[in-house]
């Protein structure tokens, strides 16, 4: 008998509530609601917007649960970001979103009091100045009353799950976004946050992925028209639930992924933390995934260039959707410019197409001139990264690395697919476009008993959606390009 979950996936752009349904070995998905992430600029810092947020996704669950019974339901966001609680369980302010500037240079100062070498082996993650650790300083070097009254950490997803049932746990995958979690120990980093002098006794337990967190609250219930359905903590990082949809039936060395979105996180699945010096110069990290594993991979600014060029253009009367500025890219000249997707004037919200004019300027490069190579440039730039990163990989690894699977709703840039191919000379795999939503899912069905484990989840995977795949051809020209790409970011 089929039976129905409601993946509730949040990214930084949009979210949506994605009812599964499972019969059998077969996965079939239905977007029941879709909505754009709630946030806005209050007193000169970038917030998420939590109270619409929360409506959408209640509108979201009514919509799922309409003539649908539900055997569960999940929630799974982007990381870093998180709210603090009072002791009340009241909500203290709204979250601040993780590109808001306060957090600039804040890597620095941590690593003036704990070297970075010492963070790094402590919690094995990518310096960024997004990660939770610095969101957290910020707070404590502003002095913040706010900091002082928390009695709580929920990370976004955590929130969430608490608006839900009433309990306060950190969910693993989430958890380990965070540069504040040590997985060797298997959890929080003391001896590190004691060191910084952050507080450590407002963060929670940390729960598996899969954890069946309690029944929705009778309220939150009644309101919506549903019955108390459990709700599960699947991956609650949105990658995490990517990942383990992965259609990959090799062994885990054999291949890649790379989860395609407003960011793209390219890296391998390992049985346990892979922290040494290669992975510290390479600035890796080491995140949680479903099953207990750890996605070791990098964090590379994705689609976000091409989003806020494309909202820029909005802004300017002139309404393009990504279908039309794939084909404009696919038009323009090739190579006209490489930029640095890493480049930290990027990170930022603005006129994203001036940076790329000052940072070719910066460069000697002549600048894109039409929309068409703007986007052109910034897909040509990732794919090069791309090729940066599955060498590095390899570097530490010790190993080729055979495919790469692109999941997630960049895979559906056919042009970026077939530049990954050629730039990284190696078979690209697309697909599953909803990979977010559909191991969200299966991990809520493995957490039920109705799907055996994640290798199972896998083989569902495989047998319920089409994939495609784009072989290396003209891999010539990139060689040449590649060059410039190194000379440029300085590797």
């Amino acid at each position: 008998m089929a039976k129905n979950y409601l993946a509730l996936d949040l990214g930084a752009e949009s979210g949506r509530a994605m009812v599964g349904i499972l019969d059998g070995d077969t996965l079939k998905l239905e977007e029941r609601h879709r909505w754009s992430s709630a946030h806005g600029r209050l007193n000169g810092h970038y917030h998420w917007d939590l109270i619409a947020q929360w409506e959408q996704i209640k509108t979201g669950l009514r919509k799922a649960a309409a003539g649908t019974p539900l055997a569960g339901l999940g929630v799974d966001t982007w990381g870093v970001d998180f709210g603090l609680l009072d002791r009340n369980g009241d909500l203290l302010g709204n979250p601040y979103m993780y590109r808001d500037s306060r957090t600039e240079g804040l890597v620095e100062k941590a690593c003036a009091v704990v070297s970075r070498q010492r963070i790094f082996e402590t919690t094995g993650i990518q310096f960024m100045h997004i990660n939770s650790l610095y969101q957290l300083l910020a707070m404590r070097l502003a002095r913040s009353p706010i900091l002082d009254a928390a009695d709580a950490l929920l990370f976004m997803p955590d929130l969430f799950n608490y608006l839900f049932t009433g309990r306060k746990v950190n969910e693993f995958s989430i958890a380990t976004t965070s540069q504040m979690y040590d997985p060797r120990r298997r959890n929080w980093a003391f001896d590190l946050l004691a060191a910084l002098d952050l507080p450590s006794r407002i963060l929670r337990e940390i729960v598996p992925s899969g954890t069946v967190l309690g029944d929705l609250k009778p309220d939150v219930a009644d309101e919506c028209g549903v019955s108390p359905i459990p709700v599960i903590a699947p991956g609650c990082h949105d990658t995490a639930s990517a990942v383990a949809a992965v259609p990959a039936d090799a062994p885990a060395g054999a291949w890649c992924y790379i989860s395609s979105g407003t960011w793209s996180l390219m890296g391998v699945e390992l049985a346990g933390p892979l922290i040494d010096d290669k992975a510290a110069r390479y600035n890796y990290t080491n995140e949680g995934g479903v099953g207990g594993s750890i996605r070791f991979l990098k964090n590379i600014m994705g689609m976000w260039l091409v989003q806020e060029c494309r909202r820029h253009w909005e802004k300017q009367g002139e309404s393009l959707n990504y279908a039309q500025l794939a084909a404009m890219a696919e038009s323009a000249r090739p190579f006209v410019a490489l930029v640095d997707p890493e480049h930290q004037p990027f990170f930022s919200p603005g006129d994203m197409p001036a940076k790329v004019v000052e940072f070719c300027r910066r460069t000697g490069q002549s600048p894109p001139s039409t929309k068409g190579e703007f986007v052109r440039s910034i897909l040509e730039s990732l794919a090069l990264t791309y090729r940066k990163t599955i060498e590095g990989l390899e570097d530490i690894l010790g190993h080729r690395i055979g495919v790469i699977h692109i999941v997630g709703g960049g895979c559906q840039n056919e042009l970026l697919n077939q530049m990954t191919a050629d730039a990284c000379a190696r078979p690209v795999v697309a697909g599953p476009v909803e990979a977010t939503a559909a191991g969200n899912v299966l991990t809520q069905a493995i957490a039920l008993g109705e799907v055996r484990d994640l290798a199972a989840a896998r083989a569902i995977v495989r047998g319920s959606f089409g994939v495609k795949r784009y072989e290396p051809r003209d891999t010539g020209a990139w060689e040449e390009t590649w060059a410039r790409y190194r000379n440029m970011v300085g590797s």
